[in-house]
C-alpha cells in the first residue's frame, strides 16, 4: 500500500466512542504509550481516571492509538462494589502528557499502515483447522505474531499461547474500493496458523509487531465442536458494521460514516451500504466495542462457567446448533442481525435454551450476508438502513420488533451515565446482592438504553418481570427511562435483557465493577446452568 500523507480530518473513531462510554477497554499486553477509548475520549492506559488530569480531545490528524491497559482484577461476586468513574464525564477534558516517553511498541495507523492485517474466514475456526492472516507492512520488514487467549488467568486478563516464526513483511496492494465498499480480499497470504486440537476454544487476539516496533491486532475466535452449558456469541457482524478501515479521512467507510473530499465526516445517508469482512479493523486493529465481550469472558471464566464460543456469523450460517446449550450469551453490543440469526435464536428459546443479552440496542437493524465474487461465503455485510423507498431496515419496521424476542427494545442514547434503579428487589435475580427496592447503582445506565414499549407486542410467556426502571434525560433534555427485563417463555427458557451498555463492564472492567451486578449475573447464570 502506498503511503499518503494527508491533512487533518474529523475522527470517526472518536465519533463512535462518544456513544459508547466503555469502548475497547484495557488489554493486558498493551504497555508504554498505548491508549484506549474511555468515556468518549482517548486515555493512556496508565492514567488514573479519577485523578482529574487534563489534556485535549477533538479532531484528529490520524488515529490516536489503540486500546491498552493493565489487567483487570475484581473481587468475587458479593464483595464491596468498586465506584465507577464514568459518571458526569467532561468530554472536553484533555489527555495528560504521558509520564515518560516509553520505548515500547507503537500503534500502527491507517495512513501509513506500518502493519495492518486481518484473518480471512467466514466465522470462528475449529481446533484442528487453520486460519489465514493477510498482513501489510510498510516499509517492508520482518514481523512476528503473538497469539493471546482472553480469560481471567489469575487477574492478568489474557495469556500468550503461541508465537509465529519471524515472517517477511511486504507492502500489500491498495485496498479495492467499489463506491463506499472497501475490501482487501486480494491481499497475499502472510501466515497460516494451524490450530492444534488441544487448544482451548475462546476469544483470541493476534498481536502483530514489526521489527521497528509498530503493532496492530487481529481478533479471531476458536469455536467449539462440543456442547457446553453456555454458548458465548462474539458479535463479529456488529463489529464490522462499525469498522471504518482505512481511517485515513479519505477512503474508509462503515455503515455509519465516510468522509468527503475535504476530510469532513459524513453521516449514515452517505455511509457504506455494504462493508467487507476482508479488511483490518481501523486504528489499533480491534473492534470499537470489543471490550464488552472481553469483560464478560474474564469474569465468567474466573468463576468456572462452562463456556463454548462462536461468532454471530456461525449462528447465521448454521455452523452451531444453539439448542445443544442451556443458554446463549450475547455479551456485548449486538445491533446487527440477519434473518437466519433471529430464527436460530427463536428456535433455541422455543426449545428451552435461555437467551442472555448483556448490552442494549440488540437486534436493531436487519442485515444480509453475501459471498464474494469467488464464492467465499459470508464476506459482505449489507444494510440499506433508511435508504430507498418503503420501510427502513429496522426490525421493528419490518413487522418484527425486537421486543418480541428480547422483552424490551432500544429506546435511545444516554448522554451521561445515570444510576440503574432497582425494581422488584425481592426477585431471585437480586438475591444476596444487598440491593433494596429503589436503590441506585451509580453509572449503570450508560451509552444506550432499552425499555418496554407498551404498544408493542410481547413474546409469549408464562412469567415476566421488570427488574430496573431508571430515569435519564436525552441530549434534548427530554425525560426517558431504561428498563431491565426477564421473562420465562412457554418452553421454560429464561430470556434476560439488561437494557444498558454498562452491564458487562460492571462485571470486570477496572473502575466500573459493581458487586451487585456481579452477584445478579451469577444468580441468573447459575439458574440457567442448573435448570432450576
Amino acid at each position: 500500500m502506498r503511503t499518503q500523507q494527508i491533512g487533518r480530518w474529523e475522527s470517526g473513531a472518536l465519533a463512535h466512542a462518544v456513544t459508547d462510554p466503555f469502548g475497547q477497554g484495557p488489554l493486558p499486553w498493551l504497555r508504554g504509550s498505548e491508549h484506549y477509548f474511555e468515556n468518549g475520549r482517548v486515555v493512556p492506559w496508565y492514567v488514573d481516571l479519577a485523578s482529574g488530569c487534563e489534556g485535549h480531545t477533538g479532531a484528529a490528524a490520524g488515529p490516536d492509538g489503540g486500546p491498552g491497559g493493565t489487567a483487570a482484577r475484581t473481587g468475587r461476586p458479593g464483595t464491596a462494589p468498586v465506584p465507577g468513574t464514568g459518571t458526569g464525564t467532561d468530554f472536553t477534558r484533555v489527555i495528560p502528557t504521558p509520564r515518560g516517553t516509553g520505548s515500547g511498541p507503537r500503534t500502527a495507523d491507517d495512513v501509513h499502515c506500518q502493519i495492518k492485517g486481518f484473518a480471512s474466514g467466514d466465522g470462528g475456526v475449529l481446533p484442528g483447522a487453520s486460519i489465514d492472516f493477510r498482513v501489510t507492512v510498510n516499509p517492508p520488514q520482518p514481523f512476528s505474531v503473538d497469539v493471546y487467549r482472553i480469560g481471567h488467568y489469575g487477574g492478568e486478563g489474557a495469556t500468550k499461547i503461541t508465537t509465529s516464526p519471524r515472517l517477511s513483511g511486504i507492502v500489500q496492494p491498495e485496498p479495492l474500493a467499489a463506491e463506499r465498499t472497501v475490501s482487501c480480499h486480494h491481499w497475499w497470504l502472510s501466515w497460516r496458523l494451524q490450530i492444534p486440537d488441544y487448544w482451548s476454544t475462546g476469544a483470541h487476539v493476534a498481536v502483530l509487531t514489526t521489527a521497528d516496533g509498530h503493532r496492530s491486532h487481529v481478533p479471531f475466535t476458536v469455536r467449539d465442536r462440543d456442547p457446553a452449558d453456555l454458548l458465548l456469541l462474539m458479535p463479529d457482524i456488529t463489529w464490522q458494521a462499525y469498522n471504518l478501515f482505512p481511517e485515513d479521512g479519505r477512503t474508509g467507510a462503515s455503515l455509519y460514516h465516510a468522509w468527503d473530499s475535504e476530510g469532513r465526516l459524513l453521516g449514515e445517508e452517505d455511509a457504506a451500504v455494504t462493508v467487507s469482512f476482508d479488511r483490518p479493523f481501523a486504528g489499533a486493529g480491534l473492534p470499537l466495542h470489543v471490550g464488552h465481550a472481553y469483560d464478560f469472558i474474564r469474569w465468567a471464566e474466573r468463576y468456572g462457567y462452562d463456556l463454548a464460543y462462536a461468532d454471530t456469523r456461525d449462528l447465521h450460517a448454521g455452523r452451531v446448533d444453539p439448542t445443544r446449550y442451556r443458554g446463549l450469551v450475547f455479551p456485548g453490543h449486538d445491533e446487527y442481525w440477519s434473518g437466519p440469526m433471529r430464527r436460530a435464536a427463536e428456535k433455541a428459546r422455543d426449545s428451552g435454551t435461555a437467551l442472555v443479552f448483556l448490552s442494549a440496542n440488540s437486534m436493531y437493524w436487519q442485515v444480509e450476508l453475501d459471498p464474494l465474487a469467488n464464492g467465499a461465503p459470508d464476506r459482505l455485510l449489507s444494510c440499506r438502513k433508511r435508504r430507498g423507498g418503503g420501510r427502513s431496515a429496522l426490525w421493528r419496521e419490518q413487522g418484527e420488533p425486537e421486543q418480541q424476542l428480547l422483552g424490551i427494545q432500544y429506546a435511545g442514547q444516554v448522554p451521561e451515565p445515570r444510576p440503574l434503579v432497582v425494581r422488584n428487589a425481592d426477585h431471585w435475580l437480586w438475591d444476596a446482592t444487598g440491593a433494596a427496592e429503589g436503590d441506585e447503582l451509580p453509572g449503570l445506565v450508560a451509552g444506550e438504553a432499552d425499555r418496554y414499549f407498551p404498544r408493542t407486542q410481547l413474546p409469549a410467556h408464562t412469567h415476566r418481570i421488570l427488574l430496573a426502571h431508571s430515569p435519564y434525560r436525552t441530549h434534548a433534555g427530554a425525560r426517558r427511562h431504561q428498563e431491565t427485563s426477564l421473562y420465562r417463555a412457554a418452553s421454560g427458557a429464561l430470556v434476560f435483557a439488561s437494557g444498558t451498555f454498562a452491564w458487562s463492564p460492571a462485571l470486570d472492567r477496572p473502575g466500573h465493577t459493581d458487586a451487585r451486578v456481579q452477584r445478579a449475573t451469577a444468580n441468573l447464570l447459575d439458574r440457567i446452568c442448573k435448570r432450576d
